[in-house]
């Protein structure tokens, strides 16, 4: 869908973020554009085509986004299973070790997936995005431990300043009854409405 190119800026501002992705709209075709607010009180713009098309219209919703610009991320060639994840798409396989980034900023949680699923040999089960997170990104691994190790590590590194990094983990032998829960939703609310 976002092949060969995805671009995600995120704003502080929703005014801002809605001029900026109109501006980004009108500076180069876009193939796929997505918007909207996100927790707490932030405005997220995700665009798809090609590259040099979506390189032009990050440029302009940057220019246009100024101050109110909190992060972004600009991937040619992402990786497809990132493309299903950020669509929720989910991957419970449940094999050996888990692997879990944290981030501050959506970008980044997008940025940690892609470079991780590309560096190593590993399964992303969920990229979850900012809603129900206070804004904050993560992201989850499977593989066995050696990968998943692999693919945190790669995760992490391509983060460009270290405050975008809320925490790393990496459980080996991940309990059978957690690799249920973790596979079918990592949000509280709907793994207690489907036990009532």
């Amino acid at each position: 869908m976002f092949d060969p190119a995805l671009a995600l800026i995120e704003f502080s501002s929703i005014a801002t973020g809605i001029e900026a992705a109109d501006a980004m709209i009108k500076r180069a075709p876009i193939e796929v554009i997505k918007s909207g607010t996100v927790q707490p009180g932030k405005y997220l713009v995700l665009i798809g085509g090609l590259t040099a098309d979506v390189e032009e219209s990050l440029e302009a919703g940057r220019l246009v986004g100024g101050s109110a610009l909190v992060d972004f991320i600009f991937l040619p060639n992402v990786h497809p299973g990132v493309v299903q994840a950020i669509g929720g798409g989910r991957i419970p396989e449940a094999i050996d070790s888990l692997g879990v980034i944290e981030t501050t900023t959506v970008a980044a949680a997008i940025h940690a997936a892609d470079a991780g699923v590309k560096g190593a040999e590993v399964h992303l089960v969920e990229v979850r995005l900012a809603d129900g997170l206070g804004g904050k990104g993560i992201v989850l691994y499977s593989g066995v431990v050696a990968d998943v190790e692999a693919a945190v590590e790669i995760g992490v590194s391509v983060l460009e300043r270290p405050e975008l990094l809320v925490r790393q983990v990496v459980i080996p032998q991940l309990h059978r009854e957690m690799w249920e829960n973790v596979g079918d939703a990592t949000r509280f609310r709907a793994r207690v409405i489907d036990q009532l």
